[in-house]
C-alpha cells in the first residue's frame, strides 16, 4: 500500500527544480502511507510531475520501486493498493511475450494498461488500487480508482494545473493550490456526516467515482469513463433461479476461500481486525483454516458493557486458537486521538467509530503490516437493522393519514433518553438495541418525509434539512443516493444496500478503514469486497440474504461450520464508542470549546442559537443528539486546523 500524488502543469508556471522540489513536498506529506520509500518521475517538457510514497508488501526490491516506467518507455504509473490477481495476468502477460524484471503488482499494471487498455485491463484486475498512469505517446494521463471505491484518489484543475493525491492534504504543498470551501460539499457534510463522490469539501476538488478512470488530455479535457458498474449486477440472474439455498452457501464459501487466501499473501507479517461479528469472525476463520500457525487478531473493548465485544471476540479467538491481541479504549484515549483526526482524515468525517478503528490499527502495526478486515458484509448482506425496518416502514406509512403520522413523530420526540433506556431496559435480550433513544427520534423524522427518496434518505441523514443551521441557503439540495437508485423501489431492502453500496460503504466505512490504518503504516485488506463476491451478491434476491428472521443469512450458515452459534447468536452492537455519554462527561469541555456561541459564530456559516440549543438538550439528558453533534465537533475541529479559504457564502 502506498500514496500517490503529483501534478500536470499545462503553462509550465515554474521551473524544473522547483517543480521537482514541490512534488517531493507533497509525496512526504503521504509518508505515513507509505514509510518506507519515496519516489518522484518529471516529464519537464509537458509539465508533468508524479510524486510516490512505498509500504513494501510485495516485492521488497528496488524492482518494486516506483513511479515506474514500463519497458516499452512508453507508460508511467504511480500506484496505491494490491492486485491480487497479479500472478495470473503475469502468466497470461509473459505467454503473450512480455517481460518482467521484477515481480511486483506494479509491473503487472503497467504491462496490462499496454497489451489491453486502460479500460480492458481494468476489468481484469482483482483487487483494490487507485493509480495515475501517463501516457507518453498520447500525451494523456488516467486517474483510476477501484469497483468499489476501497482506496481513495482525489484530482482536480485549478489555473491551469491539475493536481490530484491519495489524500488533500498533499495538495496544500503546492503553492498554486488554493482550496475553498464548496457549498455542495458542505451540504454533503451536514445532512450524511460524510462527503460522497464525486464531491470533496474543497469547490473544485472530485473524487474520482468508483468502478471509473478519469482521462486529460494536454488541453485540460478531461472526460470519466466507467468500466464497471454496480448496477449491471444488481439484477437477479436466471441460474440463480435453480439453485438452493445449499448450493448458494456452498458457491459463496468457495469464493470466500479463494478470496482471503489471495489475500494472505504477502512478504510481510499479516493479522485480523477481530471484533466478534460475523463477517471479521468469518475471514478470521478462514485465515485460520488456511494458515498452519495461529493468526493474530485484534480488538477493541469499552469499559460500557452496552458497547463492549471485546468479550465476544476473545471467545472466538479462543475457539479458533488464534494469537489474540486486545485493547480497551476510554474517554482519555478519544481525546488523546481527536487533536490528529482532522490531519488524518483531511475534510470533515464524522464516524465516531473513527477512534476505535485508529487505535485498533494501532494495536495490529506493532505486530503486522497487513491486517484483514470484515467489511463490506453489512452493505451486501443486508446487515443493518435499519434495512428491515425501513422496509416496514415504507410499507407501513404509506397508508398513514399525514397528521397521524405527524402526530407519531411528535410523540416519539416528547420522551427524554432516560424514558427511552428504561423502556430499553424492559425488553426482551433478542430486541435490545443501543441507542434506543436516537433511533425513535430518526424515526420522527423519517415519518415526514415527502417522497420515497426523501424517505430512504431520511433514514441515513442526521441533519434531516441542514439549512436549519446554515445562515445562507445551499447551491443544491443534499442528496444521497445516485438518480438510478429508484429503479429498485419495488425491493426497499434492494434499494437501501444499492445505495450503501454506491456511497456509504466507499465513503465512509472504507475511507475510515483506509485513513486509520495508512495513518500509521497499515494495509488493510477486504476479502468480502472481493468483485466476484460482490457481483454474485449483487444478484441474489433479498430472500437469500434475509431469511428465518436472521439477517446475513449465508454468511451465518458458512461461519457455523467453523464457530458454535452460541458465541455469535446475540443483538447487533456496532463498532462505535459511547459518545453521547462522554458528550455529557469526559469530553464535555473539549466540545464546549468548539460549540461556544463565538465558536459557532467565527465564520458566519452556522445559526449558533439551533445548534447551542441541541447541545443543551443533549446535555440535559432531554434528547440524544450525538450523531448530530459530533458532525458539528469534527466540522469545527476540521476549521480550526485547516488554513482553508471559506467560500463566502
Amino acid at each position: 500500500m502506498c500514496g500517490i500524488t503529483g501534478f500536470w502543469d499545462f503553462r509550465h508556471a515554474k521551473g524544473k527544480e522547483e517543480n521537482v522540489k514541490i512534488v517531493c513536498a507533497m509525496s512526504d506529506e503521504l509518508a505515513s502511507r507509505g514509510p518506507d520509500a519515496s519516489g518522484f518521475w518529471q516529464d519537464d517538457s509537458d509539465g508533468l510531475f508524479l510524486g510516490h510514497r512505498r509500504l513494501s508488501i510485495i516485492d521488497l526490491s528496488e524492482h518494486g520501486a516506483q513511479p515506474m516506467v514500463s519497458s516499452s518507455q512508453k507508460y508511467v504509473i504511480t500506484y496505491n493498493g494490491e492486485i491480487f490477481n497479479a500472478s495470473e495476468l503475469r502468466s497470461e502477460l509473459s505467454r503473450n511475450g512480455v517481460s518482467f524484471r521484477g515481480y511486483s503488482d506494479t509491473e503487472v499494471i503497467l504491462e496490462a494498461c499496454e497489451q489491453w487498455g486502460v479500460e480492458k485491463a481494468c476489468q481484469k484486475f482483482n483487487g483494490m488500487f487507485a493509480f495515475a498512469l501517463w501516457s507518453r505517446n498520447e500525451k494523456k494521463l488516467y486517474l483510476v480508482r477501484d469497483r468499489i471505491g476501497i482506496k481513495p484518489l482525489y484530482w482536480g484543475i485549478q489555473k491551469n494545473i491539475l493536481f490530484f493525491s491519495s489524500e488533500l492534504k498533499s495538495l496544500k504543498k503546492h503553492p498554486l493550490w488554493t482550496p475553498t470551501l464548496s457549498s455542495e460539499g458542505l451540504g454533503l457534510y451536514l445532512k450524511f456526516n460524510y462527503i460522497r463522490a464525486p464531491h470533496t469539501i474543497y469547490k473544485n476538488m472530485f473524487k474520482v467515482n468508483p468502478g471509473c478512470y478519469i482521462e486529460i488530455d494536454a488541453e485540460g479535457h478531461s472526460k470519466e469513463i466507467p468500466f464497471w458498474k454496480l448496477s449491471d449486477h444488481f439484477i437477479q440472474k436466471k441460474e440463480h433461479a435453480s439453485m438452493t439455498p445449499e448450493m448458494h452457501q456452498e458457491f459463496l464459501e468457495s469464493l470466500l476461500k479463494d478470496s482471503v487466501k489471495r489475500r494472505m499473501v504477502s512478504d510481510v507479517p499479516i493479522g485480523a481486525f477481530l471484533s466478534g461479528g460475523i463477517d471479521s469472525s468469518l475471514v478470521t476463520a478462514l485465515m485460520q483454516e488456511s494458515s498452519s500457525t495461529p493468526v493474530k487478531t485484534f480488538s477493541i473493548g469499552f469499559e460500557e458493557t452496552s458497547y463492549d465485544e471485546a468479550p465476544y471476540a476473545k471467545a472466538i479467538a479462543r475457539h479458533l486458537n488464534t494469537d489474540h491481541h486486545e485493547l480497551y479504549l476510554n474517554a482519555q484515549d478519544a481525546l488523546n486521538i481527536i487533536p490528529s483526526l482532522s490531519h488524518m482524515y483531511d475534510e470533515p468525517f464524522a464516524d465516531a467509530s473513527q477512534i476505535p478503528t485508529f487505535l485498533v490499527s494501532q494495536l495490529s502495526r506493532g505486530e503486522v503490516t497487513v491486517t484483514l478486515s470484515g467489511d463490506g458484509g453489512d452493505e451486501l448482506f443486508l446487515g443493518y437493522d435499519r434495512y428491515q425496518i425501513g422496509k416496514k416502514l415504507y410499507n407501513y406509512q404509506k397508508f398513514i393519514p399525514t397528521p397521524l403520522k405527524k402526530f407519531l413523530g411528535k410523540s416519539l420526540k416528547s420522551l427524554s433518553v432516560s424514558q427511552w433506556d428504561h423502556i430499553l431496559n424492559m425488553m426482551p435480550n433478542r430486541y435490545q438495541s443501543s441507542n434506543l433513544s436516537e433511533k425513535a427520534y430518526k424515526l420522527s423524522d423519517v415519518l415526514e418525509a415527502q417522497t420515497p427518496l426523501d424517505f430512504f434518505q431520511s433514514l441515513v441523514s442526521i441533519w434531516d434539512d441542514p439549512t436549519r443551521i446554515l445562515t445562507s441557503p445551499l447551491e443544491n439540495p443534499p442528496s444521497l443516493y445516485p438518480p438510478e437508485t429508484l429503479s429498485f423501489l419495488e425491493d426497499p431492502l434492494r434499494l437501501q444496500s444499492y445505495g450503501d453500496l454506491k456511497t456509504y460503504l466507499p465513503e465512509c466505512i472504507l475511507t475510515k478503514v483506509d485513513r486509520a490504518s495508512m495513518s500509521i503504516g497499515l494495509e488493510a485488506r477486504v476479502p468480502l469486497l472481493d468483485y466476484r463476491i460482490v457481483e454474485y451478491a449483487a444478484g441474489l434476491p433479498s430472500s437469500l440474504k434475509l431469511s428465518h428472521g436472521e439477517t446475513k443469512y449465508p454468511l451465518r450458515k458458512i461461519l457455523s461450520k467453523y464457530v458454535p452459534s452460541t458465541l455469535i447468536d446475540r443483538p447487533k452492537k456496532g463498532f462505535s464508542i459511547p459518545l453521547g455519554t462522554w458528550l455529557r462527561g469526559p469530553l464535555r469541555d473539549w466540545a464546549e470549546s468548539l460549540l461556544s456561541q463565538n465558536a459557532l459564530s467565527e465564520d458566519t456559516l452556522f445559526k449558533p442559537e439551533i445548534i447551542r440549543s441541541t447541545w443543551e438538550d443533549h446535555l440535559s439528558g432531554k434528547a440524544n443528539f450525538e450523531y448530530k453533534l459530533w458532525g458539528i465537533l469534527m466540522f469545527q475541529q476540521w476549521r480550526k486546523s485547516s488554513a482553508s479559504t471559506f467560500l463566502q457564502r
